[in-house]
């Protein structure tokens, strides 16, 4: 039995042009769909990755540099990383709420994320990608079958928070110091948390 995939796809687009009319179809396989309404990510999640690739080297001598992202070294202080962690369980929930569809096990996820970040900043942990390494683990414990995230896209996710607020402060604190209007105007509108 076939039929026609394009319904399916919603905001589908094509950019190639066809000089006549093109049917896409698909057999139709039996598969078990949960009873929960589907509600498929709006955008896709963007991290920025630094990396200490032969290409870094490359890219140093072409004069473009790639850092390596870490919290600010204050974050490491026990009060500041719980309040860091615990705008982090807030700030995930809601985005997965939003992004996704509000679930259970979207509280669960917050959670581990939270604690995880917390006890990275414990121990000292500045690196973001040890952080996601370590917090992409932790979130394994959790069970994903009712689920549209997994433990890697719900780490990714919590990632690119903190590098948005990181971002987000560093702009605040350029604009709070004597930075000339031009740098500021340059600022202007890239971030909004």
């Amino acid at each position: 039995m076939a039929s026609t995939l394009l319904p399916l796809i919603p905001n589908w687009t094509c950019s190639a042009s066809l000089s006549k009319p093109t049917t896409i179809s698909t057999n139709v396989v039996p598969c078990h769909i949960s009873s929960r309404a589907l509600c498929p990510p709006k955008r896709p999640i963007r991290l920025p990755f630094s990396s200490s690739s032969p290409q870094s080297s490359n890219q140093e001598e072409n004069g473009d540099y790639v850092e390596d992202l870490c919290v600010p070294d204050h974050w490491l202080d026990p009060s500041k990383a719980l309040q860091e962690s615990e705008w982090l369980r807030v700030t995930l929930l809601k985005w997965l709420d939003d992004e996704y569809c509000p679930e259970e096990t979207n509280i669960e996820i917050s959670k581990v994320a939270a604690r995880s970040f917390y006890e990275s900043l414990m121990a000292k942990q500045s690196d973001l990608g040890e952080i996601l390494l370590k917090m992409a683990r932790d979130l394994e414990s959790i069970s994903y079958q009712e689920s549209f995230h997994g433990a890697f896209s719900s780490a990714n996710a919590a990632i690119n928070l903190i590098a948005r607020r990181i971002e987000y402060r560093g702009i605040q604190q350029l604009m709070t110091s004597n930075a000339s209007p031009p740098a500021l105007l340059l600022l202007q509108g890239t971030v909004s948390l």
